[in-house]
């Protein structure tokens, strides 16, 4: 499983939010400028997020996006799969119950079944506030730029 450029910055995108005043909208304009990620690109991105329900936004001079609930209820598995979509690691897990003629007989099934439950036990256990309270912890060039560019 790889997490394309979009995925990634989305969760910055995310993060950027939470770590922002939570009485305030912020601009794509200013999210862009601090992330080092290009405005239409941010464009793109906020806009799934906002149809998702993730994001509040105002039009206007004051306006901008802010966080729709706490960033305690948005996990790191959440964002990834409204931007990713389905996060399996091979394609015959992507239904419900598993479609594959072979998954009854497949003895390399299971290998991939726990390779999901690992990766969703992981993203689905790191919250944006464990992601905030970690950036503020290390300062402010552990939010602006730096890795998943």
């Amino acid at each position: 499983m790889k997490i394309s450029t979009r995925g990634r910055y989305a969760l910055r995108l995310m993060l950027d939010l939470a770590l922002s005043d939570p009485d305030q909208y912020v601009t794509i304009r200013k999210i862009s400028e601090r992330q080092e990620i290009s405005y239409k690109y941010l464009e793109q991105i906020i806009s799934v997020l906002n149809r998702g329900g993730f994001v509040k936004s105002v039009r206007g001079s004051q306006g901008g996006y802010k966080l729709a609930r706490p960033a305690e209820e948005y996990t790191v598995g959440m964002i990834l799969r409204l931007i990713e979509g389905n996060l399996v690691p091979v394609a015959c897990m992507e239904d419900d119950p598993n479609q594959c003629p072979r998954s009854s007989k497949c003895v390399t099934l299971d290998v991939w079944k726990q390779l999901d439950d690992a990766i969703n036990n992981v993203l689905d256990g790191i919250t944006l506030a464990d992601l905030a309270n970690k950036a503020r912890s290390q300062g402010e060039d552990a939010v602006e730029g730096g890795c998943g560019d």
